[in-house]
């Protein structure tokens, strides 16, 4: 869920390190373009059918899910998409986790949070890199106050990857 700033880094990662088939989930047409150049086997347009639109893919749910934006509906769609057994792993931030209990429990549902990762994950997310299978996809704007196209592109999600300005610093000796 989320297939732009990091989620097309989590896309590249599983591709390189597992065997799953990878569903990317978007609002954005250019988010799920990028994801499908990045390995994902699948795009779904995020419309309102998302979670079945997975589970039609799956057969009986995804076995995982990584939500990548962590938003109010994201969070519940996420978790409508699982199999029984299956795990919501919550990356993005800014929404509420609120489920039905009864959705959780009967479907042995695992909740994961996780905001950066261990000391071993950023060095194997290093190693991926190095070896060209991780490439950062960002687009730049030039240094605007930031009520300009660069925050309004990153806010729309309109933005392929990550955004970012480059700073601009005057530096001054010390006396």
């Amino acid at each position: 869920m989320g297939a732009g700033g990091l989620g097309h880094i989590g896309i590249q990662c599983l591709k390189a390190m597992t065997s799953a088939q990878v569903i990317a989930v978007d609002t954005s047409e250019d988010a799920l373009k990028l994801a499908l150049n990045c390995g994902a086997d699948h795009m779904v347009s995020a419309d309102g059918q998302q979670a079945q639109q997975v589970r039609d893919l799956t057969g009986s749910g995804a076995d995982a899910v990584f939500d990548f934006v962590g938003e109010d509906n994201t969070i519940s769609d996420s978790v409508a998409m699982l199999r029984t057994g299956g795990t919501y792993y919550l990356v993005g931030y800014g929404g509420t986790v609120t489920l039905p209990t009864i959705q959780v429990v009967l479907g042995e549902i695992s909740i994961v949070g996780n905001l950066i990762g261990t000391n071993p994950d950023l060095a194997g997310l290093v190693t991926l890199t190095g070896q060209g299978k991780v490439v950062l996809h960002s687009t730049r704007y030039p240094w605007k106050p930031p009520t300009t196209r660069s925050m309004t592109s990153a806010t729309a999600g309109s933005a392929a990857g990550r955004s970012s300005s480059p700073a601009k610093l005057k530096l001054r000796p010390i006396r």
